[in-house]
């Protein structure tokens, strides 16, 4: 299934993409008895439950004649498909084609860092370029979502507590990044982690280990991989945090960008992101998410 967010009556609100349009959760919930989650939160609070729940009922309702209940989602606002995780974490450096365009050897562990809320966009949303730094960059990634409390899971049974996937872009201010040894700085900035347009469950996902993954700017690929590149699968990347720390249901893990980055590209070639500039990730199965990048004092914000 694909769930989605989207902006209505001020606030955020659930919606299921179905062959009819987008289901409104809250209003289909009020035709069962049966108790339903009608919010992001709600949804993955319940886990594999709530989105199996909701199959049926999804199921149930493309019997009926009753058009009532779809948005065309061409018309809606779409918001992060995660709204309020408790954290972010990212996985540097996990693409064998990115390492070898960086020059860097490939990891022992998987390299990790964070971004947290303000960075969270949708598909759609304005990302404002900071006026701080002078070197935007993107990176297509796939994100998993965790369905459920998870701490010490062996690789083989790690994927179990994975939700669902969408796609993901970490972009970077690597002049900011680059700055001092700890890369935080260059990756938190407001907007700087879009995340959908769809959160994919993932029965329908399948293995996330073969994905085809694409970054285009402007309608230009700049990047062009598969997940089956990944030095770190999605298995050991969730085995290896859990050995660290307890994940928790919405917590996102983004896995890595592959070769095709500005920063890898000779420094005579590099042109950074900057206003007007259209940016899409692409991931098998996920859909596309695309930025627009403007100045910073353009962009409103919602919460």
């Amino acid at each position: 299934m694909k769930f989605l967010t989207y902006w209505s009556e001020g606030g955020w609100k659930l919606g299921i993409r179905t062959d009819r349009g987008i289901l409104d959760a809250a209003r289909a919930a009020k035709r069962v008895a049966v108790t339903l989650p009608e919010t992001n939160e709600q949804l993955l609070h319940e886990g594999s439950e709530g989105a199996r729940k909701w199959g049926a009922l999804v199921q149930q309702l493309q019997e009926e004649d009753d058009q009532d209940l779809y948005l065309d989602e061409a018309d809606l606002e779409l918001g992060p498909c995660v709204l309020r995780p408790g954290k972010i974490l990212c996985v540097g450096l996990n693409y064998k084609d990115h390492a070898a365009e960086t020059g860097m050897d490939l990891p022992r562990y998987p390299i990790l860092f964070n971004k947290f809320q303000n960075g969270l966009a949708g598909h759609g949303d304005s990302v404002p370029l900071p006026t701080q730094a002078e070197q935007v960059d993107y990176e297509a990634e796939l994100a998993m979502v965790i369905g459920r409390t998870t701490r010490g899971v062996e690789p083989a049974k790690a994927l179990d507590h994975v939700f669902g996937y969408c796609a993901a872009n970490d972009f970077s201010a690597r002049d900011l990044q680059f700055r001092t040894p700890q890369w935080l700085l260059g990756k938190c900035l407001d907007g700087f982690c879009p995340v959908g347009p769809y959160l994919v469950t993932a029965d329908e996902v399948g293995n996330p280990g073969e994905l085809n993954i694409r970054c285009r700017v402007n309608g230009e690929i700049r990047q062009d991989s598969n997940t089956s590149d990944m030095i770190f699968s999605c298995e050991e990347i969730v085995s290896y945090i859990s050995q660290y720390m307890t994940l928790e249901a919405g917590d996102l893990i983004l896995t890595g960008t592959p070769a095709g980055v500005i920063a890898g590209a000779p420094e005579d070639k590099r042109r950074w992101l900057s206003p007007g500039d259209e940016v899409t990730v692409e991931i098998e199965k996920l859909g596309q998410l695309t930025n627009r990048m403007v100045a910073a004092e353009t962009v409103p914000v919602k919460s």
